[in-house]
């Protein structure tokens, strides 16, 4: 009887260590909004993150044997939901990191961030000063920031005309949203004018931006030669339609990154053909990581969006967040033990340390998608490039090479922006010790 007991007992307990074994989680939290004016633009930049997710399961079994979990949590683009979203996420076991998906919330969690030792992922948005990693110890705005996409909207023109040197004399306008988001540009394009002499005017359009008559009212009478753009959802279709009614040619227009997405120009059409939009990455279902999500979620009836989506400008970068974000995990472990839960503290350690080059982005499915990624201490945004795409009046094709942010620009403004905001909130710089922790 006594064996036959000590038997069922191992049993038992080798059932228990399989179970807990299975159990082996690493949790996302999706903050999203497919509700209110932001709907449109919101939806596919979540089913992108989403499908990612679903596809690495499948197709790899999770990271190194971890399953991946997520969940969504409604912001409606509002930051008083998004941190309500952050409080009742951060806390799950086997927790990543927090993708706030607006400046707005970013700029609320990077109070909270450190305390609570969460990583904040912003892609291509969030604070521009975040890329100095001595400051910014959990802010991790990769691939880029406003200033290094303003930054590159000002050397193309230059380029356009023959020289940054002909920049001066010229008149440029800042139509952007009245919020972080679209104030953030506003310190470079500001440096840009006093180096190179051109003009430039700022004209804030009040959130969601359905009513600009008045703002392109003034673009008419002011005559710039140039207009940029930094808006979002129904602000951008809107300013195309006004450009249109007013005559303000669209050619001379060029948007941020989240103004150059389909749901932008698909209701303008035609009237939009020739408006530029700076892009971080590509878009289409020919790279081979769009085929295998196909392959692997939509084959088996489990996607998020409609297949025709898939590829689309805003699904792409909901991907491309997704990788990196595993990616942070799959590096983390390297380190911290291959095929184990990772804590968020050692999810930061992953994002500081990426280093995607050509050959592991190939081998990921991102052949052309991205330019490579590498990640550090000092550098928490890992790639500064960019290029211009345009509207042919029925799809986004890519009318330029690829640029690089301006380091001698950048560099002495994130700097002294890194120590105001340490000097602000009474903290001191990152040691060199603490990069290896």
């Amino acid at each position: 009887m006594k064996i036959r007991n000590l038997a069922a007992a191992a049993l038992i307990a080798a059932v228990g260590s399989t179970a807990f074994a299975q159990a082996k989680e690493q949790f996302f939290p999706l903050l999203s909004y497919r509700t209110g004016a932001y709907a449109p633009n919101g939806i596919p930049w979540a089913d992108g993150k989403q499908d990612y997710l679903k596809m690495v399961n499948a197709r790899d079994g999770g990271i190194n044997g971890v399953k991946i979990t997520f969940e969504e949590c409604e912001t409606a683009y509002a930051t008083d939901r998004g941190v309500e979203c952050y409080e009742r996420l951060k806390s799950r076991p086997g927790v990543t990191l927090i993708d706030p998906q607006s400046t707005g919330i970013t700029f609320a969690l990077t109070e909270k961030a450190p305390g609570d030792k969460m990583p904040l992922l912003t892609v291509g948005y969030g604070l521009s000063v975040a890329q100095d990693g001595m400051a910014f110890k959990w802010n991790f705005p990769l691939l880029g920031s406003y200033w290094t996409g303003s930054d590159i909207l000002i050397q193309h023109i230059g380029k356009s005309l023959g020289g940054v040197d002909k920049l001066k004399g010229k008149k440029i306008t800042l139509v952007y949203h009245d919020s972080p988001f679209g104030k953030e540009p506003i310190p470079l394009l500001q440096e840009r004018s006093k180096m190179h002499g051109f003009e430039l005017q700022l004209l804030p359009v009040t959130a969601p931006g359905v009513e600009q008559k008045a703002t392109w009212l003034q673009v008419r009478q002011s005559k710039p030669d140039y207009v940029l753009l930094w808006g979002w959802g129904v602000m951008n279709s809107t300013a195309l339609k006004e450009a249109q009614a007013t005559g303000y040619p669209r050619d001379k227009m060029y948007g941020v990154w989240w103004a150059g997405a389909e749901p932008d120009v698909k209701d303008v059409g035609a009237g939009a053909k020739g408006y530029h939009a700076l892009a971080m990455h590509s878009s289409g279902q020919q790279p081979k990581v769009m085929q295998d999500i196909l392959k692997h979620v939509y084959a088996k009836g489990q996607g998020t969006a409609q297949k025709d989506d898939v590829g689309a400008v805003l699904y792409t970068r909901g991907v491309v967040i997704s990788m990196l974000s595993v990616e942070a995990v799959r590096r983390a472990q390297e380190r911290f033990g291959k095929g184990k839960v990772m804590t968020t503290e050692q999810v930061r350690w992953g994002l500081e340390n990426l280093a995607l080059d050509q050959k592991k982005l190939d081998a990921l499915g991102f052949n052309g998608v991205i330019r490579p990624v590498s990640s550090s201490c000092q550098d928490h945004m890992g790639s500064t490039w960019a290029r211009i795409q345009d509207w042919d009046g029925a799809k986004w094709a890519p009318s330029s090479d690829w640029y690089e942010a301006d380091e001698q620009i950048l560099k002495p403004m994130i700097k002294a922006g890194g120590e105001k905001y340490l000097a602000d909130k009474k903290m001191t710089r990152r040691l060199a010790a603490d990069c290896q922790s």
